[in-house]
């Protein structure tokens, strides 16, 4: 008999493969959108591969049809550009007309990883929330944010109504071994996800959630969830009606070391706070994919797919196809040397954050504003 496939969202995924992922988990290519979509920089270059039900969302915008995403920030750590990506789709969709909703899985952080809600706190509003107004999010425009530990009484409804939906075989089956601190969290998860449809946030929508793959056995299990809620409305007062939520998968950007980036690895990233003299150092000592001798370079080329410098051209740096592709070029035929290739890259880190952080700082006094409300 052969071994369930699984994907575990508190591990640190690192995939090599997308298309045997997504052939294993039944995940649609996203390619079927980029033509409509192809401004958006993640679209045209194939970081937004896949998804689930997007058709919905595209049928809503096209309509000009009331839909909505959702999305959340586990406070943990700093943000950094690989937090970045996820901010940009973000505020790409909001620009597309979809209601914004993004939770603060404090809750999730307590249980999962012993951070404190005071910390978390601190930690949603600094470094993600202040980033993302700073990136270019409207907190005027349909915008939702919230805290697990302190939300609406509806809420915390819908999370208790869930589970009555739900079997610990079922959960065993998508998540392998279980604690109740896994089981809360999972349950809290599907209704931050759902909420959005309640009728205090004008009901049944198209909602569509932005993620990495790591997190697709909450997407899987939710949709489940509402399938069933739908379908029991008529004989209960206590489900509602809603559609299962859409999904779109973005590709993991690499830390500068190799491997995903991540905030438990200080070397692996860099953050949007960052000064720009550290920020330079760890460019600097980043892993390329050039070869071991000069010599070897210019006969053979480097190797743009292996080299962490390149992805933050492809992901944030380069937004033009054209001189993207030269650099590509110039690498794979000798001309292009790892040395001026980083300085390159950190001249162009450097510039970014110096406009970045004049931004943050008039940010913090808007989302301090915003946040005394919530």
């Amino acid at each position: 008999m052969a071994t369930e496939k699984r994907i575990d969202p508190w591990a640190s995924v690192d995939v090599e493969n997308y298309k045997a992922l997504m052939q294993d988990f039944g995940i649609e290519p996203f390619s079927k959108f980029r033509e409509k979509f192809k401004a958006n920089r993640y679209v045209r270059r194939d970081i937004i591969f896949g998804h689930r039900d997007f058709d919905r969302i595209h049928n809503s915008i096209t309509k000009k049809k009331p839909w909505a995403m959702m999305t959340g920030l586990m406070p943990s750590g700093k943000f950094h550009f690989g937090h970045k990506m996820l901010a940009d789709i973000i505020i790409w969709l909001q620009q597309l007309g979809g209601q914004i909703y993004v939770c603060s899985a404090d809750i999730e952080a307590w249980l999962m990883r012993d951070i404190t809600l005071e910390e978390g706190y601190r930690t949603a509003v600094d470094e993600y929330l202040t980033n993302y107004v700073a990136l270019g999010l409207d907190l005027k425009k349909d915008f939702t944010f919230w805290f697990q530990s302190n939300y609406t009484t509806e809420y915390y409804r819908l999370r208790d109504m869930i589970s009555k939906r739900v079997t610990f075989n079922e959960l065993k089956a998508i998540y392998g071994e279980l604690s109740p601190g896994k089981i809360t969290s999972v349950l809290t998860q599907a209704a931050d996800i759902l909420h959005p449809q309640l009728p205090s946030h004008n009901g049944k929508k198209p909602v569509v959630v932005p993620v990495g793959v790591d997190q697709d056995p909450h997407l899987r299990l939710t949709r489940d969830i509402a399938s069933r809620l739908d379908a029991v409305r008529e004989n209960s007062t206590r489900d509602f009606p809603c559609i299962p939520p859409s999904s779109t998968y973005h590709k993991f950007m690499r830390g500068l070391q190799g491997g995903k980036m991540s905030s438990s690895r200080e070397n692996s990233y860099i953050a949007l706070t960052e000064s720009s003299e550290t920020a330079r150092k760890k460019v600097m000592n980043a892993k390329t994919g050039g070869r071991a001798t000069a010599e070897e370079q210019k006969k053979l080329g480097g190797q743009p797919e292996a080299c962490t410098v390149y992805d933050f051209f492809v992901y944030h740096l380069i937004d033009d196809n054209k001189e993207l592709m030269n650099i590509y070029k110039d690498c794979t035929s000798g001309n292009r040397r790892c040395g001026d290739c980083k300085k390159f890259c950190a001249d162009l880190i450097e510039k970014f954050l110096v406009g970045h952080q004049k931004k943050y700082k008039k940010a913090k006094t808007e989302v301090e504003k915003f946040i005394a409300k919530v």
